[in-house]
């Protein structure tokens, strides 16, 4: 089980002295820039190649960024200053601009806002364990699939995020990680966005970051969390990648999901388990039910009953995560005792089940939290008078 520190002390660190702004103008596809981060190693060496350097260069250029994590061109010693000075005004590194960061949980909860090229946050959480460090990853600003009790979905969905962009959240958190003497082991796409519903920029990022040349992240270290796309579920067992899937259930049955997560009228229970069964047919590789608990809503006996016997059979494990309240939502964590007794349920039952605690609840740690809180105190900034 995975508790905050009850002693944890918050921390926020500016790491941009701009403040956040709230973006008015999304900029098209086309205007949005590329940064090295967008690039894969064969599309990189062509870049170096068109402008008359070295295609091996690349290889030096990918060390430099994904194993020894250079924060800038300036730190490539071994590039000729020609090159970098070409590098730095053609291609930035990143495309994503750090703004705020916080702590928490004794420093093992890192959170930052970051800004894009046009203006949008989208937010990044490092979690460090004693075993291994985890990024969650954010994949959309904003999100369309509305679940009842989600932050990100408050605003709808805003635009997808680039492949860079996301690999650039990676990266960032690597080099939290190793500043604080660890290394970056886990990928959780579990952050802002429905993967699925960004799923090319997504798989382009994770060839990305598993290239053996760079990062070397390992698949079996990547995990996807979808709403339930059932078209996407079938699509990524087809995948090279030997991926985890990680399928955000909530409830048991048809109406109460429908409540709960609106994409379940289009993609309904029955329809989602059999795309889950297919993937594990063909993938060989568990599937994790994501389960967040509501007080009142989904959490009783009988509904503990009802999941269990849904469940019976499949090659699966349930992660119980009690809900991360969201200040203008109406749902509330249930006690320890009715959140113990869900779970034990499951287990006699047969059905694996972890309980998850959230981290970082003192610093707006659930999805979207932190940059609708950004963006709101943007928005108060702009409409107040001036004075003078």
């Amino acid at each position: 089980m995975e508790t905050p520190a009850a002693e944890a002390r918050n921390m926020e660190t500016p790491v941009s002295a701009a403040p956040p702004v709230t973006a008015r103008r999304i900029a098209p596809r086309s205007a949005r820039p590329v940064g090295l981060y967008d690039l894969t190693l064969p599309e990189l060496e062509a870049r170096l190649r068109n402008w008359g350097a070295a295609p091996y260069r690349a290889r030096q250029i990918w060390n430099w960024v994904y194993v020894q994590l250079a924060p800038d061109y300036a730190a490539m010693t071994n590039l000729p200053k020609d090159l970098r000075a070409t590098l730095t005004a053609q291609l930035p590194l990143s495309t994503l601009r750090p703004l705020r960061e916080l702590t928490a949980d004794a420093g093992e909860t890192v959170k930052t806002l970051y800004q894009t090229a046009d203006g949008q946050l989208v937010e990044t959480v490092l979690m460090l364990y004693p075993d291994r460090a985890t990024v969650c990853v954010s994949c959309q600003v904003g999100c369309a699939v509305g679940c009842a009790f989600c932050a990100t979905g408050l605003g709808g969905l805003t635009r997808n995020l680039t492949a860079g962009e996301m690999v650039s959240q990676v990266i960032g958190a690597a080099r939290q990680a190793r500043e604080r003497g660890r290394a970056l082991t886990n990928l959780v796409m579990m952050g802002m966005g429905e993967p699925f519903h960004n799923y090319d920029a997504t798989m382009r990022m994770i060839g990305i970051l598993h290239d053996p040349a760079g990062l070397n992240m390992g698949a079996r270290r990547i995990t996807i969390s979808t709403s339930g796309v059932v078209p996407k579920i079938d699509a990524l067992a087809e995948e090279p990648y030997q991926l985890n899937l990680a399928v955000s259930l909530h409830a048991p049955n048809d109406a109460l999901r429908d409540r709960l997560a609106p994409i379940n009228r289009r993609y309904p229970i029955r329809e989602l388990l059999a795309a889950c069964q297919r993937f594990i047919g063909r993938t060989g590789r568990r599937i994790s039910f994501e389960y967040a608990l509501m007080k009142g809503i989904n959490d009783d006996d009988a509904t503990a009953r009802e999941l269990a016997d849904l469940l019976r059979g499949m090659l699966c494990h349930v992660n119980i995560i009690p809900l991360n309240p969201v200040d203008v939502l109406p749902f509330e964590r249930p006690e320890a005792a009715g959140i113990e007794r869900f779970a034990a349920t499951l287990r006699q039952a047969g059905i694996p089940a972890t309980v998850r605690y959230s981290r970082g609840l003192e610093i707006d740690a659930a999805c979207g939290q932190l940059r609708a809180k950004s963006e709101a105190l943007a928005a108060e900034a702009d409409a107040a008078p001036i004075s003078g």
